[in-house]
């Protein structure tokens, strides 16, 4: 592959927005509240307090904002994911973690595109 023929071009197939929303992801070690940095309907770029492996199957809960003509609500999405990147920020003590989304309905996977386009403009 030519290296340079891909260089900045964006790889990802779905839109992804910057949103800090509440989550829990369902580890071995227990629950672990988190925050996302971004989400697309594909997956999501994580916050954590500890480092998760890479290729770790998690069971994720997105606390996903929703509004509803003049009321702000909140959306439970419930869906399966992958660990596929993990970066430490020794800064913060925190990782971040990058999940790919195996397992999710597809109501769910509409819900977070809506979200995305409706922060998108």
């Amino acid at each position: 592959m030519d290296q340079k023929k891909y260089a900045g071009q964006e790889r990802r197939q779905t839109h992804r927005v910057d949103a800090h929303i509440p989550c829990r992801i369902a580890h071995e070690d227990g629950d672990i509240v988190a925050e996302t940095v971004n989400v697309s309907r594909s997956g999501a770029y994580c916050r954590l307090d500890r480092r998760i492996g890479i290729m770790t199957k998690l069971k994720i809960q997105i606390l996903l904002p929703v509004r509803k003509g003049e009321k702000n609500l909140t959306k439970t999405i419930q869906c399966q994911g992958v660990v596929v990147r993990v970066e430490p920020c020794p800064e913060t003590g925190h990782y971040n973690i990058a999940v790919f989304f195996n397992e999710i309905s597809q109501r769910d996977a509409a819900a977070i595109d809506d979200y995305v386009h409706s922060c998108a403009g």
